[in-house]
């Protein structure tokens, strides 16, 4: 346990520092690796689902609203995660994140009816809801202000390594094994890692502000905030939205055979990671604003592709789709970081991020997959990439504070 000045010092976080990034990006890595789990238990279930869909007898709307309940079940996280590191510590929270995520992937693997599986998708979602509102208030207080884009691109390294790594993963245990042996590994490393991190990982020794705190009030009357609830929704529909239900429609509507679907997905995540740092040094050195104004509108366009583009062309739409989206992430979690203070930044984050995995985690896949049932595939993916435009345009309005540009 850290000294009460140490806890002091750690919550602090913009500009308090004298060492440079190098020296306060170590613990970073033990986040990243957690994060990695928490996001490739819930996006791995979009390389499996056509075996799924076919083993359960189920239609392309039932499968779509799975991503739903994981998203409705992280949005329950998310709010519940200030009440509960209000209570305990960042530490804790992010400890039983991991643990829990673990367990309902035990559950997932067991389970041998729709209902239980339903639970069983709820419940990991709501599990893993509780890990990010701690994550970014322990990161943003170890490293100073200057240096955020640049840690967060670092976090948002794990999903883009998941997007990727989650089709081959998925392809291996359908080779080999069952989509029930995958899942119950995942469970395993889960609980593993989390492990590791409450022995050796350091950082989050302090406790959030409740959402009953006066500091939701105030970041209630930001205007700012609101705005940014749209844009996370937009961020969110551009990568896990889309990554959530391509599978599927490559599978179904555009007669690709499933490996090669679930290989095409996999490379258009390949280059996530780099592309995520770029976002970061992005963030930095243009401002959050601009990086998200840019990671929209060229997402946008990209994405109504995968809606227009003729076959020849999908592979190549598929590929490019991804590549600017992975930008608006590091932009958008610096621009949360500045609208609230240190000690309620769970709360910018628990506020934001429930609302954009609801709509772009859950309402859009659900949206695609009755566009697949009425054969308008093509239609859900194309108003997919209207909405994000859109939101490009919206962020032009945003106001920040000074010292996030």
């Amino acid at each position: 346990m850290l000294s009460e000045p140490a806890q002091r010092a750690e919550t602090q976080g913009a500009g308090e520092f004298s060492a440079g990034f190098g020296a306060q990006a170590g613990p970073l890595f033990f986040f990243t690796a957690i994060f990695f789990l928490n996001f490739i238990a819930r996006v791995i279930l979009s390389p499996l689902l056509p075996t799924v869909e076919k083993e359960l007898a189920i239609s392309h709307g039932q499968a779509g609203f799975f991503f739903f309940l994981i998203s409705a079940g992280y949005l329950t996280g998310l709010l519940a995660s200030g009440f509960l590191s209000s209570r305990s510590t960042h530490r804790r929270t992010i400890a039983i994140s991991g643990t829990g995520v673990g367990l309902t992937l035990f559950l997932l693997a067991a389970s041998n009816s729709l209902w239980l599986m339903r639970a069983g998708l709820y419940g990991l979602g709501f599990a893993a809801g509780l890990y990010m509102p701690s994550a970014i208030a322990t990161i943003t207080a170890l490293v100073e202000r200057r240096h955020w884009g640049k840690a967060i691109a670092i976090h948002e390294l794990a999903p883009n390594l998941a997007f990727f790594a989650g089709p081959f993963v998925a392809e291996l245990f359908l080779a080999r094994a069952t989509w029930r042996a995958a899942l119950a590994t995942l469970g395993f490393v889960s609980i593993a890692i989390t492990m590791a991190y409450w022995r050796f990982g350091s950082g989050g020794y302090f406790a959030g502000q409740s959402p009953a705190s006066r500091a939701f009030g105030a970041l209630l009357r930001t205007p700012a905030f609101w705005i940014m609830l749209i844009l996370f929704g937009m961020g969110v529909s551009s990568t896990v939205g889309i990554y959530a239900m391509l599978p599927l429609y490559l599978v179904s509507e555009r007669d690709f055979e499933p490996s090669w679907a679930n290989t095409v997905t996999a490379l258009s995540r390949s280059y996530g990671p780099i592309f995520g740092i770029l976002g970061g040094w992005a963030s930095d050195r243009l401002g959050p604003k601009r990086t998200m104004v840019t990671s929209l509108a060229i997402t946008g366009i990209l994405t109504l592709l995968l809606g227009l583009a003729p076959n020849g062309w999908m592979s190549p739409a598929v590929i490019l789709q991804p590549a600017f989206a992975v930008w608006f992430f590091p932009a958008g979690f610096a621009a949360l970081a500045v609208l609230a203070p240190p000690q309620a930044r769970n709360l910018a984050v628990g506020f934001t991020i429930p609302f954009g995995y609801l709509i772009g985690g859950g309402a859009i896949p659900t949206l695609i997959g009755v566009t697949g049932d009425a054969q308008l595939f093509w239609c859900g993916f194309a108003l997919t990439g209207i909405l994000v435009t859109a939101a490009a345009v919206l962020a032009l309005s945003l106001r920040l504070p000074p010292q996030a540009h």
